[in-house]
């Protein structure tokens, strides 16, 4: 045991006390790569996503990344703005659920609930495997392993986010900074050459050549280009989710962490469009045998394949890897709102030993390598399931700003800004959704609409459970009598003699069964007198009713069940306490070798029992010899 304990200590951190919460709070250091792991990372998937469905017009399409990526920088702004007052408004957490549900309707509240969910899963999901892209570009061969590589590294998260929010923090902190610091020298350093070379600068090492045009520009492949970069802008919310993991005064911190990975955010999408169509960079076909990702043809050809290179996409791999943080640390506290609501259960509202809303993170886990599973963990496959969650999720929680800052009466300017962000994310979502429909976005769509029903039947549930147990009267004393006692036996012996002297302590109506399966009468007819009631009426002691339950055909526990039911039928003033006689071994193997009838008795009874029916589990321990 102590040494179970021991690398349960090593492997997830010591246990935490709750008054230890306070020292688990973080600053805006350790929050950017916590809640802005999924927003700094999509810049390297976004702009590929985009360049991806450009391939069709060649040389053309890079040219159009600049004023999409222009789009959707303007978008993310609005955004920014928008988040800074939610956080304002809502210094507690004002995620999307909470600010729909409190200021739109319920089914506002739901439909956040359910998008938001739904994009944390697949930010787990897009940001792993974009992580593995990234290690398959630098090392082609490992393409056939890309799938046991995804699950391995959502293994090697959990482990980590199993440890806490201030130990997640610290551990990612060097990878994010790694990332950022050496795409933004990529970035500096080939804005240089670009000035340098008036706008035509050559790349270091030679770069695929763009296939020839195979289609025109319309506005609906411009649409969809624009929908699949706006993947960039995901996780941009999950600051306003988090504040509380922000130590005093939790509003500023909060905000100098937005910001900082807002503006981060913005000079890597910048940076990276412009770099491409001035170097003339092109995506390649995910799917293909000679694949490489975007990020890794700008970084050779602006920095060559030396080992600035590795060291760069060593960073991307980590930081998309790592990027699931976000969905670690946001999605069971979201559970848990929805949990505190009676809309999800009520095992989401537990923490475990690290402080952490556990349950959630077990679910995020399994439904994250399930979508794994699914994708075959490839990345463009999952793009086109992912931003209309998210999109949806920054509609319902501007439109409830409005609403907010309405009912205060002296926030026009504010009501203003959340409205128009509320109209462009709208839009935006309205567009991703029809964009991407065909493409995978009806399955998100689908989800989130069960989500909804799966959720308006917890609360059903809840409520009705409430209502039956609901009691406004004090006990009343002349209620209380004793219950009628049932202890099915099979033989006279430590584990009968526990149960029915416990029986003998709580009632004076008390009634052991014994089933006989043949006309021959078994040990314990045999033994009742001398061994149970002789002894109990010589003592004054009240000698319970020995009941034989005949069973011609060998059955054991209907004949119980029956009878006990037929008890409770006919004494509607007594409750029916069953006391269920077991013997526990010390080995999980010595079960196999004794039958389980007490189990199964419990389970019946359960099942086919009713509020006057109490089941008590009498175990006896085997000790050893």
């Amino acid at each position: 045991m102590a040494l179970s304990t021991n690398f349960l200590n090593l492997l997830f951190g010591r246990p935490l006390a709750t008054s230890e919460e306070r020292a688990e709070h973080i600053g805006p250091i350790a929050g950017i790569p916590i809640f802005g792991l999924d927003a700094l990372s999509s810049a390297a998937y976004g702009p590929e996503a985009a360049l991806t469905l450009l391939l069709p017009l060649g040389l053309l399409g890079v040219k159009y990344i600049v004023p999409v990526s222009a789009t959707i920088l303007i978008l993310l702004t609005i955004v920014y703005f928008s988040y800074r007052q939610t956080i304002d408004a809502y210094p507690k957490g004002g995620g999307s659920y909470t600010v729909a549900s409190r200021n739109l309707s319920e089914g506002a509240g739901l439909l956040a609930a359910a998008a938001l969910m739904i994009d944390y899963i697949l930010t787990a999901a897009v940001g792993i495997s974009a992580g593995v892209g990234a290690l398959i570009s630098a090392v082609p061969s490992l393409q056939p392993h890309t799938l046991q590589l995804c699950l391995a590294v959502l293994v090697i998260l959990t482990v980590v986010n199993m440890r806490g929010v201030r130990d997640t923090g610290v551990a990612f902190m060097i990878p994010t900074y790694l990332f950022t610091g050496t795409l933004l020298i990529v970035i500096v350093a080939g804005a240089w050459q670009v000035l340098h070379s008036v706008g035509h600068p050559h790349p270091a090492t030679p770069l695929p050549a763009i296939p020839a045009a195979t289609a025109t520009v319309s506005l609906w492949l411009l649409l969809k280009v624009f929908s699949s970069g706006c993947t960039a802008m995901t996780g941009v919310e999950a600051v306003s989710n988090g504040v509380m993991a922000f130590r005093d005064d939790t509003r500023r911190n909060a905000k100098i962490t937005l910001t900082i990975i807002i503006v981060l955010l913005a000079a890597l999408l910048a940076g990276i469009a412009l770099l491409c169509r001035a170097y003339g960079i092109a995506a390649t076909n995910p799917d293909g045998p000679g694949y490489e990702s975007v990020l890794s043809m700008l970084t050779r050809a602006v920095m060559g394949h030396g080992v600035f290179y590795y060291v760069t996409i060593g960073s991307v791999l980590l930081v998309l890897a790592l990027s699931a943080n976000t969905a670690f640390a946001d999605f069971p506290r979201l559970t848990r709102a929805i949990a505190l609501d009676d809309y999800m259960p009520h095992v989401f509202l537990l923490r475990g030993r690290r402080l952490l809303y556990s349950w959630g993170i077990y679910v995020l886990v399994v439904l994250t390598a399930v979508l794994l599973i699914v994708f075959g963990g490839v990345t463009d496959r999952l793009i086109p399931l992912y931003a209309i969650g998210a999109f949806l999720a920054f509609t319902l929680s501007q439109a409830g700003m409005v609403m907010h800052w309405k009912r205060k009466g002296k926030a026009r300017a504010r009501m203003a800004l959340n409205g128009l962000g509320a109209l462009a994310t709208g839009i935006t979502a309205a567009v991703v959704l029809v964009a991407k429909f065909v493409q995978g976005a009806w399955i998100t769509a689908l989800l989130i609409a069960l989500m909804i029903l799966l959720m308006r039947a917890v609360k059903r549930h809840y409520v009705r459970v409430a209502r039956s147990t609901a009691l406004a009267r004090p006990i009343v004393p002349a209620e209380v009598r004793e219950p009628i006692v049932v202890v099915p036996i099979d033989r006279w012996s430590r584990i009968t003699e526990k149960a029915v002297s416990f029986a003998l302590g709580m009632s004076n109506d008390i009634r052991c069964l014994h089933v006989q399966t043949s006309d021959e009468p078994d040990e314990i007819c045999r033994d009742w007198e001398e061994k149970i009631a002789a002894p109990l009426r010589n003592a004054g002691k009240c000698v319970p009713q020995l009941k034989i339950l005949q069973s011609p055909y060998r059955y054991i526990l209907t004949p119980v069940v029956d009878y006990i039911l037929a008890v409770e039928r006919e004494s509607e003033a007594h409750r029916v306490c069953v006391l269920v006689p077991e013997l526990v071994v010390r080995h999980w193997w010595e079960n196999l070798m004794h039958n389980r009838r007490a189990d199964l008795l419990k389970v019946i009874l359960l099942l086919r029992g009713n509020r006057r029916i109490v089941v008590i589990n009498i175990p006896w321990y085997l000790e050893r010899d």
